[in-house]
């Protein structure tokens, strides 16, 4: 049975999986803290990615090369840039843009040198099996394009300036945060199923700053277990089928 990583960037993020949790043990590696066990039957590893991309790119090399895990999947928190995108909505990703990256006029901006592409796409199916697990729990699910950089982006007017630059080069994103694209690129090196789900914590202006951390306590936590946990049912079910 295929060992599946949950990764988030802050603890708040996952509160509450690790309760959850059959025979867990906790291991140590790369400075970080993971823990294996299993949930509703299938066997996951827990993580912390930490904030930023390349954080969340040791963390996900970490899981893949130490723990052997088939499938990753990150839950957390983004800041909505497109009409409709709302507070409280969830985002699941299709596709994954670096919007700090820009290696022009070597390389086209926005794409990542040498690989060819500007975008990396999430795995459908497992995208799919996390966008109904959002349906069942009956929130407004949107599913499209996430933006990642290293910078929170906490004032309208860099937003607009970020989203302007993005749609010049045909790329809409619906959110913007830190570290899907990183962890998407790396599944993408191992050929590792990805998919990434987000809670709108913030319209990415100026009052981000004071939405972000009130939100990640007292609404995202909430979201990211009931979501996750009904996805990791959807897989046991699936396995069971396939038995």
């Amino acid at each position: 049975m295929a060992t599946t990583a949950i990764l988030s960037a802050l603890a708040e993020e996952q509160q509450g999986l690790l309760g959850r949790l059959t025979n867990p043990v906790q291991v140590s590696r790369a400075g970080r803290e993971f823990w294996r066990g299993d949930l509703h039957g299938q066997p996951v590893v827990l993580a912390l990615s930490r904030i930023g991309k390349v954080a969340a790119a040791t963390t996900a090399t970490t899981l893949i090369e130490a723990f052997g895990v088939r499938q990753l999947v990150f839950t957390g928190v983004a800041g909505g840039v497109a009409p409709g995108v709302q507070v409280g909505d969830v985002v699941v990703a299709s596709e994954f843009v670096q919007h700090d990256m820009d290696a022009s006029p070597i390389f086209p901006r926005y794409q990542i040198p040498l690989y060819g592409r500007e975008r990396f796409a999430c795995d459908p199916t497992l995208s799919a099996s996390l966008s109904d697990a959002v349906r069942r729990g009956g929130y407004t699910l949107h599913q499209g394009l996430v933006a990642s950089g290293d910078r929170f982006v906490s004032a309208a007017e860099e937003s607009r300036a970020l989203q302007e630059a993005l749609a010049a080069a045909d790329h809409a994103p619906l959110a913007v945060e830190m570290e899907g694209a990183a962890v998407a690129q790396v599944c993408f090196d191992y050929g590792v199923p990805f998919a990434a789900m987000r809670t709108i914590s913030d319209r990415a202006d100026d009052t981000a700053h004071v939405d972000f951390p009130r939100f990640v306590t007292e609404v995202a936590s909430r979201y990211a277990l009931a979501i996750i946990d009904e996805f990791v049912r959807s897989l046991n079910e699936r396995s069971d089928r396939r038995d």
